[in-house]
């Protein structure tokens, strides 16, 4: 479904229910697209598991939290 500005405003109900009917809504404004709602049911909920960085450092010997340190840099290290 595509739908302006006005008729997010004043047709709300048909936007609701192209949502519930699973439609993604294509917002307009003066006639070029400004964005997409998709319904919330539509999004894939991922896992920590299926997550590249999961496991990736299984053989390292440092600790979690000094990993974290290395990665996210001291406050003094960066000047």
């Amino acid at each position: 479904m595509k739908a302006s500005i006005l008729e997010l405003r004043y047709k709300m109900k048909d936007v609701l229910r192209a949502l519930e009917r699973k439609e993604q809504v294509t917002i307009l404004y003066r006639g070029k697209v400004k964005g997409t709602i998709t319904p919330a049911d539509s999004t894939t909920e991922t896992t920590a598991r299926k997550h590249p960085f999961f496991g990736s450092l299984s053989g390292e010997r440092t600790s979690i939290a000094g990993e974290m340190e290395k990665l996210r840099g001291g406050r003094f290290g960066a000047l």
